[in-house]
């Protein structure tokens, strides 16, 4: 069998765009060239990988169980040469750690910082986006680490539980519900809900909450925890949050919380990484230094 990465990377890239002119562009080659490429994979593992799907292209059955492991062929090797470039140029180690939004609003800059602090050589990177955007993350080894509130399933990932995440409904201080005890779902039939983007934890417990509940109510889509709180300040609508994210606006009382019966569970914050591939002793120090701090350390 001869596999070539450009076959690989041109799969992952169709997989994850959805459309051989995206992944083109991605990639900064042809059209056809992309093609070509996946033809010659196919042939090489004698099954089709690709089928059309309206006017882009899905993974076929075979496709979909290929595409992890053509994932972490191609994260392993990027992340090998990046390890390779550190080591040659005798400097100090790359940490590439993500996070949901809500955590690095909150507890995860002080993390990094405190962690710096004792390893001066090592140089902290951040990126930031919603629950999916960060699972793919470490699991294409483009994140060494990551915060999130809810692990993926399944055996690619290894995560840690830390401490509490708390979540909490969040209305304008006069909001008649915020001072009653056991507020009842049937009595919020009448809000405005207010969402997160697609592929965001948050909003998939609001979902999740009103389902359950049975309450067909109006939602808007906003797109960050800061737009999320400005629409509740405004009187646009409620939405359930990370206590961690408006701590500060319910202690000047600018937000309060209805106390709703059914509220979703409370869940744990968690430092995850992948589990595929060599263990750097950055990442085993991070996680180590991470768990240490939350008291959960074995």
């Amino acid at each position: 069998m001869s596999i070539t990465l450009t076959q690989l990377r041109s799969f992952v890239a169709v997989v994850r765009t959805g459309s051989v002119t995206a992944a083109a562009n991605e990639l900064v080659v042809t059209q056809p060239s992309v093609s070509a490429a996946i033809a010659g994979l196919a042939r090489e593992l004698g099954t089709p990988l690709l089928e059309r799907d309206g006017r882009g292209v899905r993974p076929t059955s075979a496709g979909e169980a290929f595409a992890p492991f053509a994932t972490d062929v191609i994260g392993l090797l990027d992340k090998g040469a990046r390890v390779a470039d550190e080591a040659a140029a005798r400097t100090g180690s790359g940490l590439r750690i993500a996070a949901v939004t809500t955590a690095a609003e909150s507890f995860v800059p002080s993390l990094m910082h405190a962690f710096a602090g004792e390893h001066g050589d090592v140089h902290l990177t951040l990126q930031v986006g919603n629950r999916d955007e960060v699972v793919n993350l470490v699991l294409a080894h483009d994140a060494d680490v990551a915060f999130t509130g809810r692990p993926p399933r399944g055996d690619r990932i290894e995560a840690y539980p830390l401490w509490s995440n708390d979540l909490v409904l969040i209305t304008v201080p006069d909001d008649e519900l915020a001072g009653r005890a056991g507020v009842l779902p049937a009595d919020l039939a009448d809000r405005h809900w207010l969402l997160r983007e697609l592929g965001s934890g948050t909003r998939a417990v609001n979902e999740g909450f009103l389902a359950a509940a049975g309450l067909d109510v109006p939602t808007l889509t906003v797109g960050s925890n800061g737009a999320i709180k400005q629409a509740v300040r405004a009187g646009l609508g409620v939405s359930f949050v990370s206590r961690d994210a408006v701590a500060a606006e319910i202690d000047a009382d600018v937000l309060r919380t209805i106390d709703v019966d059914s509220a979703p569970t409370t869940r744990a914050w968690h430092v995850m990484r992948a589990r595929v591939g060599p263990r750097r002793p950055v990442v085993t120090e991070f996680v180590a230094f991470v768990r240490a701090v939350a008291g959960t350390a074995d």
